[in-house]
């Protein structure tokens, strides 16, 4: 049995990551900044698969957040071996109109709170010459989109975070993966309009948005032994949209 935390997991991607790795034998510890209801509805979710839930607040856009997230799970759960950098926000905008705000907002949490996280974790797993890290990044940060620049470079960021992360630590049996999800049936794509939502689907090959799950498996899937010989990789979940 081993701890994996997951930040941004009170809703969404973040909240069916942690159930999966709970049904793949984890404890986990559940990192939120202010769904905190949300986060309890996670923890217990947790629990129901028969393993230990903590729940960890803090904004890792924060760098003294960020380490105390991941100080406050290992001391309620014991030293991590996994580790899902998920939380993230949107601020969409066309770039000529966009604000400095609303791109200090998207790189701060999306891209630096990643870097953070994974540094203030990073210690302890090459110590214990053990660990996975898997880095929620977005289709987005492949192919680029039109009103979120913001969103794309940070995305793009953590691949690069990501592969540069696998060649340091490797050596000292730490993996590092990036995940690539296409469009997601989430509250960030709730608020699409039906029109959008339907030119999404009719380019994407299998017909329809993903759901959490789709995207939860394969983190549960790199975070197991049944991966141990995979890092530095990016994987697309889209539906075949990235093509």
């Amino acid at each position: 049995m081993s701890v994996v935390l997951v930040t941004g997991a009170s809703r969404g991607i973040g909240a069916a990551c942690a159930v999966a790795l709970a049904r793949g034998g984890h404890d986990v510890a559940v990192g939120y900044v202010a769904d905190e209801e949300g986060a309890a509805a996670t923890a217990t979710a947790v629990a129901a698969e028969g393993h230990r839930a903590a729940i960890v607040q803090g904004d890792i856009a924060d760098p003294g957040a960020a380490e105390s997230v991941v100080a406050a799970a290992e001391e309620a759960l014991g030293p991590l071996f996994g580790l899902v950098l998920n939380a993230g926000v949107t601020r969409d905008g066309l770039m000529m109109r966009m604000s400095d705000e609303d791109w200090h907002a998207v790189i701060d949490t999306n891209l630096s709170g990643s870097f953070y996280c994974a540094r203030a974790a990073l210690r302890g797993m090459m110590k214990r010459r053990a660990g996975s890290i898997v880095a929620m990044s977005s289709v987005v940060g492949l192919m680029g989109n039109a009103g979120q620049v913001n969103y794309a470079a940070a995305k793009a960021g953590l691949i690069g975070l990501t592969k540069s992360l696998a060649k340091e630590a490797g050596a000292r049996g730490v993996r590092a993966n990036a995940i690539a999800p296409g469009y997601i049936a989430t509250d960030m794509t709730d608020v699409l309009s039906d029109e959008i939502k339907e030119q999404l689907i009719g380019h994407t090959p299998l017909g329809r948005l993903g759901t959490p799950e789709d995207v939860a498996g394969l983190v549960a899937f790199l975070c197991s032994d049944a991966a141990a010989f995979i890092t530095g990789t990016v994987i697309p979940v889209d539906g075949g949209l990235g093509m």
